[in-house]
This record gives structure tokens, sequence and C-alpha cells, in this order.
């Protein structure tokens, strides 16, 4: 009879999981066990966050839920911060602990937390096996959870030995749940709007992350010729190149484009949950403009935007079903404006800098060498804004970035971009501030054989925070500088050649780095001074 660990490793298998990333742990060696001769790519990691990340990104390029397995305890405390990250950026997340022996539960053994209480206010599920058979069903629940409605983490604690126990259930079977049809009243009350409105505008959100959906909003916006934008941090939803696309909902847009914003009588919030960065602290649709408000997760409707329509209908679904455009306003005039204003914002000035070189330049120059094909995978910080603002993204380039603001995310990224996409050209975009927190999984590149290219901005600072200290307390700088060690011989140490980019005069060499095969490692002497805010 098969082990617990031996059912849940087969639900995985079945349904489409063929990788997992791990850091192990003695809670559940019966599960890595059950994976020795399972058909599933067990990615070593060398931190548990590390691991998130990495899983995270596999689920972003898969649409299929990532899994990581870590131990209890410590092991699940460094794991939090990527399901903190799945849970903003609305990605499907299995999170497998091993757990302390079932009769050990509730008593404050080693190692010991009680994971619904940690987790469960932001997880969309956290179950927890006392006995074997318990694990097939709630695998079943966890996975229906990652996957249905907004999807995001979930957990399962598996104590040590139940894992090991005899387990004769299997998994219940799983129907998918279809994506949710509007009502005909619906359909055809969004159909009015959109034929009455003047100047609209579709604020595109997670629910067009699959290929048919990025297919389906781009003949949306065609066909109805409706500008749209982007929530925040997914440019690569929409072609940027387009006549339609207006920019993005993120920090600090433009005043000229919030005040452009402002003026359309028509939003359509499609696959969004509307938080606060991409609704500029909750400030816009302003009381007054319509608002069609579609989420598959009705606690996301209503809330702080009424709306004329709000429903937990599917985007794809209501642009399939809404039929071709009749007569309407003419909005040549309107889209043309919102694309100036997008276009204005891309443009970056050149300008010297004593202290380094602006990052702003340097981000338009390695997009401009990225492949049709290609991906960046960026971490947080300020060095990644001209990413979002002065790049062009065109549809086949993939932009994995954390919509959470972790710190971390980019080095994990690539490593699990280039897993799965081995044939193409991955560029890990990272600050000196946040390598160190996981760019240890540098490992997992070596040993992997992984031509990930790193993009490394030295700034000797966590600029993002220092901007803040600026504006608030000029000129009293306190814990947002650093000293570095020798990046080029940290490099090396994983195998990477370095080139150096001091001044424009190693742009080309940043980007025959980048063409040629291999990895890479670019480090970019950048300037602090180009960011900071009292700067004219």
């Amino acid at each position: 009879m098969k082990t617990a660990a031996e059912r849940l490793v087969a639900f995985l298998v079945e349904h489409g999981m063929d990788r997992a990333f791990c850091v192990p742990g003695e809670s559940y060696i019966a599960l890595l066990d059950a994976l020795h001769d399972a058909p599933l790519d067990l990615v070593v990691c060398r931190h548990e966050g590390g691991a998130g990340f990495a899983a995270i990104a596999d689920a972003k390029l898969t649409g299929r839920p990532g899994v990581v397995l870590v131990s209890r305890g410590p092991g699940a405390c460094n794991a939090a911060i990527a399901l903190h990250t799945a849970e903003q950026d609305a990605v499907p997340l299995i999170l497998l602990i091993g757990q302390v022996e079932a009769r050990d539960l509730r008593r404050d053994a080693f190692q010991e937390i009680d994971y619904g209480r940690m987790f469960g206010g932001f997880c969309k599920f956290v179950g927890e096996a006392s006995r074997p058979e318990q694990v097939p069903e709630l695998m079943a629940r966890a996975y229906a959870a990652a996957m249905q409605g907004v999807p995001g983490p979930v957990v399962l604690s598996l104590p040590e030995d139940v894992l090991a126990m005899a387990c004769a259930p299997a998994a219940p079977a799983i129907t998918p749940a279809r994506p949710a049809l509007p009502a005909p009243a619906e359909v055809a009350r969004i159909s009015d709007l959109l034929h009455q409105a003047e100047r609209p505008i579709l604020l595109a959100g997670h629910g067009f992350e699959s290929a048919e959906g990025r297919a389906a909003l781009a003949r949306f916006a065609a066909q109805w010729e409706v500008p749209v934008a982007v929530s925040f941090r997914r440019q690569d939803l929409f072609d940027n190149a387009s006549r339609f696309y207006a920019g993005d909902l993120g920090l600090r847009n433009p005043d000229a484009q919030r005040e452009a914003f402002a003026e359309a009588d028509l939003i359509l919030a499609f696959g969004t949950r509307l938080t606060d960065i991409t609704t500029q602290g909750y400030s816009w649709p302003a009381p007054g403009q319509r608002l069609v408000h579609l989420c598959a997760d009705p606690k996301h409707l209503n809330w702080h935007f009424p709306a004329e329509v709000a429903t937990t209908a599917d985007p794809v679904a209501l642009m399939t079903v809404l039929g071709a455009p009749g007569r309407r306003p003419p909005r040549g005039e309107w889209i043309a404006r919102l694309r100036a204003l997008h276009v204005a914002d891309c443009k970056v000035t050149p300008r010297d800098w004593q202290d380094g070189l602006a990052f702003a330049e340097v981000a338009q120059v390695v997009h401009a060498a990225l492949p049709a094909d290609g991906i960046i995978t960026l971490d947080a910080g300020t060095f990644g804004a001209p990413f979002y603002r002065k790049a062009v993204w065109r549809p086949g380039q993939r932009l994995l970035a954390p919509v959470s603001g972790a710190m971390g995310f980019g080095v994990p990224a690539a490593v699990a971009a280039l897993l799965r996409e081995p044939g193409r050209t991955v560029v890990c975009g990272v600050g000196d501030g946040g390598i160190l927190m996981t760019g240890g999984e540098m490992a997992v590149a070596l040993e992997r054989q992984l031509p990930i290219k790193l993009l490394l901005s030295e700034n000797l600072g966590y600029a993002s925070i220092r901007i803040h200290q600026e504006r608030q307390h000029p000129g009293r700088v306190s814990g947002t500088m650093f000293a570095n060690p020798d990046f080029a011989h940290w490099a090396q140490a994983f195998g990477l050649p370095v080139t150096r980019v001091n001044t424009r005069a190693d742009f080309d060499a940043m980007r025959a780095a980048i063409a040629a095969p291999g990895p890479a490692a670019i480090l970019v002497k950048t300037s602090m001074q180009a960011v900071l805010p009292h700067v004219a």
C-alpha cells in the first residue's frame, strides 16, 4: 500500500506539476523518499525564501501551482515571504511543510508552529493532517483553493510520522471550475456602456495572465477602440508599442497622466482587485466615473469603489460573448492623447553624474538588446523602475517581477525561468541591496548550468528607502547606505564572466554580454544622485 507521502506525490504528478523547489528537512524525509522515483524535478535551493520565489516564477510561466517543500519552524518562517508574495501577485502556490509528529501537535514541541494561526490571515487555505487518510483530501482541497477564483497561496502541514504511514484512499477527483460566464443582463449593460462612452479606458490585471487572456485583450482593444492600461507591474500583458497602450498604474504616475485618466467616462477594471497602488492610493476611479469591475473573488467587488456592473465573470469569457461592436462615439483623439502621455513618460534624457550612470539609460539599452522572446526577472528596488516605465514590452517577452515589492525575488526567479524555458535569454536585474538576500541561489544556476545574465546595479545603498528619507529628512542619512564585497570575485565564484559598465562607452560590451551564449555578470556603477528627490 502506498504511503501518504506517495499519495501526495501522485496527486502532484497527475495534475501536471512536474517541478518542486525545496530546502530539505528531517521532518519530511518520507516525502523526499516518495519523490525519489517520481517524474518530478526536485530543485534543491539554499534558502526557503529563494525556493518560494522560484516556485512563484515557475507558476507565473506555467499557470500551474508552484510547489515548495520546507521543514517545520525555521523553514516555514523563511518561506513566509513567498506566501505573502503569492497572495499579492495572485499566483497559485502550494507550500508543503513537514510538521512535528501528530502526537505532539499543539504541545509546543521542538520547532512546532500552529500554521493555521500563522498563515490563515492571508493564505487561501491552511490544512493540517493528523491521520494519513486525510492527506489526499487535504491536497485536493489545497490545489482547488490555489487555482480557483483569484489564484493564491495555500499551506499543508504534514506531520512527519503521518507522511510515512500507509494510506488507502487516493485523492478525490477534481473537476476544474469553469470560468464564470456573465449574465445576459450584465453583458447587455456593459455593451451599452461601451457604446455610449467617449473616453473609456480598460484597466487589465492578473485575469489576463494566460496566453488566451493576452490574445483576447489585444483583440478587444482593437475591435472596440479602447485604450488599455495595465495594473501594477504587469507591463507584459499588452503590446507596449500598440497605439492603444496607455501605460501602467504604478508608483508615482506623472500628474498629467493621472489627470487624463481622471477624465475617463468609463473605466473597465477587468481581472484586477483594484488594490492601493493600481488605484493610485484609492483615488481612482474617482467619484462620478462609471466603473465596470470584474474580479473572480466577490470580496473585492464594491467594497471601496461602487460599480455600475460588479461581477465575478471571467473577463476573457465576457470579451467572447460581447460580440462585434456597433456604432460608437469617435475615440481617436482620446486614444492619441493617452498614448502621447505614455510615450512622453518613456523618454530618458541622458545626463552625466559624478557617482555613476543613471540606471534608466542602462535599462533602456538592456531591454532593447533583449530578444523577441526574452525574459527579464526583477528584484525590488529603484533600479527596476525604468523597466516598468522606460522599456517597450512586446508580445512574446515576459516580465517576472514581484507585485508585492519583495526584495530577493530576482535571482530565484531567473533560476526558475531558465529551468522552465532553457532556450530563452533570461536577464536578472537586481540591486546591491537585494543580491545578497537570495543571491545564493546562483549555486543552483551553477549546478544546473543555467546561463543567467546577471545585471547588478551597484550604488552602495537601499535607494528606494534613501529617496523617502531624503524627502522627509533631507541630508540626514541613517541606515540606508552600506559597503559591498567585491562582486566581481563573487560572480566569478559562480562561474560568471564579468563585464563592468562604468560609462556609456561600456554599453557595447554590455550588449555583447547579453547576446553571447552562456552566463554573464554585468556590474553597473549606478548613480545614487540621479534618483534622489532634491536633484533638479
